[in-house]
């Protein structure tokens, strides 16, 4: 597992970020240093739905049930606020 995991914005002008593994993203996360918004954290609103491009875990069942409700079929988009960070990952917000 690597020592620091690197967030990065493609696309955006936002610098990466580095943070340990398993760091709860959302808590690092803000307007000045990432396109992602967040609205209840807690992975019940979809505010921060994103395309996630990387090596993450799968998302737990309430997640799933979040993800299956906004955007059925489409297994690399995840609520930025329920991610387990494990290795470096590329995210894309993701407009609705």
């Amino acid at each position: 597992m690597p020592e620091l995991c690197k967030i990065s914005f493609p696309g955006t002008n936002y610098p990466p970020i580095n943070l340990q593994p398993h760091q709860n993203l959302s808590e690092y996360l803000t307007i000045q240093n990432s396109p992602v918004l967040f609205g209840c954290r807690t992975g019940i609103c979809g505010t921060c739905l994103v395309e996630v491009i990387g090596e993450i875990s799968p998302p737990l069942p309430d997640e799933q049930e979040m993800l299956n409700t906004l955007v059925p079929n489409h297994p690399n988009v995840r609520l930025a606020c329920q991610l387990d960070i494990i290795a470096d990952v590329e995210i894309r917000k993701i407009e609705q």
